[in-house]
């Protein structure tokens, strides 16, 4: 099997998207990290949830990280919710009001702000969580048979 990095081997935003999926799976969310949803886009994590919900969070470790990116707002049309993951010292008067919030460490995270809830249209959703199977498959055996 291909090997992991370690945790210290990991960059703050990999480290943030840990402890969100981490939280995400005690409340039954399957979660990938670096999903694209279309060509152009990539998450940090998307989480499907137990009743067919879709989540974005993109993991934003500085100011500086959360000023140079502006493509967020296209990734609002592939889910449910919203949500920014940040650090406990990250500046969160920064982030939208109208997003949700989650801070987060590499261990575990905590949901401080809902995002609102804009559900996707039903052929969007269908597509999206077949996208997210697939995606998942493949990754799982890439991970089993490195050379497929």
């Amino acid at each position: 099997m291909t090997e992991q990095p370690s945790i210290d081997q990991l960059q703050p935003g990999q480290l943030l998207a840990r402890g969100v999926c981490r939280h995400l799976a005690s409340h039954d969310f399957a979660t990938i990290e670096e999903f694209t949803p279309e060509r152009g886009k990539r998450v940090d994590v998307i989480a499907l949830g137990p009743k067919g919900e879709i989540w974005v969070i993109e993991c934003k470790s500085s100011r500086v990280d959360f000023t140079s990116d502006q493509k967020w707002g296209g990734y609002l049309e592939w889910c449910d919710r919203y949500f920014w993951a940040v650090d406990v010292d990250f500046p969160t008067e920064l982030l939208p009001d109208d997003t949700g919030l989650i801070i987060a460490d590499p261990y575990n995270a905590e949901l401080i702000r809902m995002g609102p809830e804009e559900k996707l249209a039903p052929a969007r959703r269908k597509a999206l969580t077949l996208r997210f199977a697939r995606h998942a498959a493949r990754r799982l055996q890439g991970f089993r048979d490195p050379r497929v």
